[in-house]
């Protein structure tokens, strides 16, 4: 059995600190960007170097008091002037709380309709960070050939939801074989990292697996997160509904399903990464959302690198 406090020794001494010191920084940029103070757990999580959470811990407890940008209140790490965000961040805690619940309930349904083979949470309550404008976000996988029939039903699911006041956004759909995301950036390894599974652990473990590259961002993020409230079994599909449109009879309402909808996303508006269509991906992120994301993070890291230097 080896010596606890040697293993700490050399790992501790292996530790490259001024990278380590930046990597803390960076990732509380990240997480500012959304208002959002970490915990020690979640800036392990987040964090672009690969480090025992014990070592994370103990480098956290002393570099508290000897750096002028970091700051801790509580549980809770941000950057120095931005203390305000604790508050904002509990705030939002206590909406997303009261979401999950039925954003739990809308994905137990949402996994019960035919050719779903993952229904993940993503977006802001994902992380707890949700304020009252906030929709329940989702990403969806589907079975090969019916992603675009598959999606039809998921926004009938939408349309009802509506009408008992729930805003539900499956804004992200990924058919089986398409699993490996294009964009390889830090953006896309936080979204994927911070997705909340809640029905379809093997597809899951599939995407995860299928997306390795993540590691490169985010070396200490392996296991899924959890929800904060029980997840019950799926609802009961509709017998024989799937195996009827998997059939002949789907495969033209598929296509044409699949025509329409695409014909209606791309017109009038121009080709981006955010937002792409085709036979085996609907990803429906109009808005830009990245793109600021990028764009302020490189001004931010910028103004800090020469804060540090």
């Amino acid at each position: 059995m080896p010596d606890d406090d040697h293993e700490k020794d050399c790992c501790c001494g292996d530790m490259n600190l001024p990278s380590l010191d930046a990597a803390v920084r960076s990732a509380l940029l990240y997480a500012d960007l959304f208002d959002y103070p970490l915990t020690a757990a979640e800036l392990h999580r987040y964090l672009e170097y690969p480090i025992p959470f014990p070592h994370l811990e103990t480098h956290l407890n002393a570099l508290v008091p000897t750096a002028d940008w970091l700051v801790r209140r509580g549980a809770f790490y941000c950057l120095a002037g931005r203390e305000g965000v604790v508050a904002i961040r509990k705030e939002r805690a206590a909406v997303a709380a009261h979401l999950w619940p039925t954003a739990v309930d809308y994905g137990r349904r949402l996994a019960a309709l035919p050719f779903v083979r993952l229904v993940a949470v993503t977006g802001s309550l994902a992380v707890g960070n949700t304020d009252h404008t906030a929709d329940i976000d989702y990403l969806l996988v589907t079975a090969n050939d019916r992603l675009w029939l598959c999606r039809a039903l998921v926004i009938g699911m939408v349309r009802w939801a509506a009408r008992r006041g729930v805003t539900l956004c499956p804004n992200y759909f990924l058919a089986e074989r398409a699993l490996v995301l294009p964009e390889q950036n830090l953006y896309v390894a936080r979204e994927l990292a911070q997705m909340v599974p809640l029905a379809g652990a093997a597809c899951y473990a599939q995407l995860r697996a299928q997306n390795r590259w993540t590691a490169d961002f985010l070396p200490n993020a392996t296991a899924a997160p959890l929800p904060p409230v029980p997840i019950p079994p799926p609802s009961r599909p509709l017998p024989l509904l799937e195996p009827l449109l998997a059939s002949k009879v789907g495969q033209p309402l598929e296509q044409w399903e699949r025509t329409r909808k695409i014909r209606k996303f791309t017109t009038g508006r121009p080709s981006t990464a955010e937002a792409a269509f085709g036979p085996d991906w609907c990803k429906g992120h109009f808005d830009g959302h990245l793109a600021r994301v990028v764009q302020e993070l490189e001004g931010r890291s910028g103004a800090g690198k020469q804060e540090m230097g």
